[in-house]
């Protein structure tokens, strides 16, 4: 293949200038010490990237990535929204509690390799959902499915495809790394992750150095594989590597000699606490490769499944929805298990380019077999998932960019009750 006759590694990055007002708090943190999420004014869209896509030609290393251990080095890394969000956490919290719901964005697959337009109308969107008539109804937080950049999870790439896109977005920005965000290409100096380590996993919010004068600061991640414990709210994450197709979360019964049970040991844990602690908020278990898809460019990932559900049978319980990214898309389906319902979200829209269509049409519901009905899908438009969670229910809609910002109205929309895992 043709190699780029130049190309940066991540040590190489370059530092882009400040195009934004200057914040009273220049180097990206407040004097508390407290994270910053957004630029103190708006400002427009860029019209082309600052460091062009240029390693769509390299060789990637086609195996699985050995799986960085998380800090504290504990069975079930923690992350709580109190935590992320600094000396307002306890009182952001208790106001979340007090209004009786929390609300969050969701969404995979953001990073363009084409130039930032068509990020930019997924995050524009998801921006102007900040402006509602009741306090209660702002999203808290947006959860990201992976691959946050393309093709390589480079450094240099992050200016241009994370935090410009999300300047505006007044909120944390929480992720699990995708297969782009981990892969490496041959001859790369740098190790897996590292890219999204520096910029996801520091010990406390610090400058970031990709962000080229920006002033989101870094997220406090304890690893790629963590629980995010908000109120009413419990999101597993787990890192399904660096292959196209499939994800791989496990040693897979001892034939993959570079991974171990790390990631399942770690549902079983966090599945065993939703019960120890009586916890009956929904339960949401994020990765990036669907276990499976209708979408035509990727597969389902039937061992890594197989895994998740030894964690939930193990602890004796199921999520309220699983959440995945990957295939390029917007799809739901319902999968039947010891009769609870539980939704699979393949949300994987947010912005990457071109979009993928499905294997087929379909006039849904479609009952693919007994266990699994696939229930609506949009392989047209760029969108995302806002979810809306209650002391009793969990409300997960897909909005579409194209709507437009006024639009308030989303195209699809489930609905599931916690205590009996139905779906309305």
């Amino acid at each position: 293949m043709p190699t780029p006759a130049k190309k940066k590694s991540k040590k190489q990055s370059k530092q882009h200038p400040t195009t934004h007002p200057v914040s009273k708090h220049p180097k990206g943190v407040t004097a508390t010490g407290d994270p910053v999420f957004a630029q103190p004014v708006p400002s427009p869209d860029p019209t082309s990237f600052a460091d062009p896509v240029t390693d769509q030609n390299e060789t990637e290393v086609a195996s699985v990535e050995a799986v960085p251990q998380p800090a504290g080095g504990t069975v079930e890394p923690l992350l709580t929204l109190a935590a992320i969000l600094g000396s307002n956490g306890k009182a952001a919290t208790t106001a979340i509690q007090n209004a009786g719901q929390i609300v969050f964005h969701c969404v995979g697959d953001t990073g363009s390799v084409q130039g930032p337009q068509t990020q930019s109308l997924v995050a524009d969107k998801m921006v102007s959902d900040f402006k509602e008539a009741h306090s209660a109804d702002v999203p808290v937080f947006f959860y990201h499915l992976g691959d946050v950049v393309y093709y390589f999870g480079e450094a240099a790439y992050y200016y241009d495809q994370f935090y410009e896109p999300y300047r505006n977005y007044p909120a944390p920005i929480i992720a699990i790394p995708g297969n782009h965000d981990g892969v490496v290409y041959s001859g790369d100096p740098e190790p897996t992750l590292n890219a999204f380590l520096q910029n996801f996993c520091t010990a406390a919010p610090a400058p970031a150095p990709d962000a080229g004068g920006l002033l989101r600061t870094t997220m406090i991640q304890p690893g790629v594989y963590f629980t995010l414990e908000a109120p009413f709210v419990r999101i597993l994450g787990v890192y399904s590597n660096v292959l196209e197709d499939p994800g791989v979360i496990s040693d897979e019964n001892g034939t993959n000699t570079v991974l171990d049970e790390r990631q399942v040991t770690f549902l079983s844990a966090a599945l065993v606490r939703v019960k120890s602690d009586n916890f009956t908020g929904a339960v949401i278990i994020a990765v990036h490769h669907p276990p499976f898809t209708g979408g035509s460019e990727h597969g389902g990932s039937p061992m890594m499944l197989a895994d998740i559900d030894r964690a939930c049978e193990t602890a004796g319980v199921w999520p309220h929805a699983v959440f995945s990214g990957h295939s390029h898309n917007y799809q739901r389906f319902t999968r039947t298990i010891n009769n609870l319902e539980i939704p699979f979200i393949v949300a994987g829209c947010g912005g990457h380019s071109p979009l993928s269509s499905m294997s087929g049409t379909y006039r849904t519901p479609f009952k693919i077999d007994d266990t699994l009905t696939l229930e609506s899908y949009d392989d047209t438009d760029y969108g995302y998932l806002r979810v809306v969670v209650t002391a009793e229910t969990m409300r997960i809609e897909f909005h579409p960019q194209a709507d437009g910002a006024a639009t308030k109205t989303p195209d699809d929309v489930v609905t599931i009750t916690l205590a009996d895992h139905t779906v309305s």
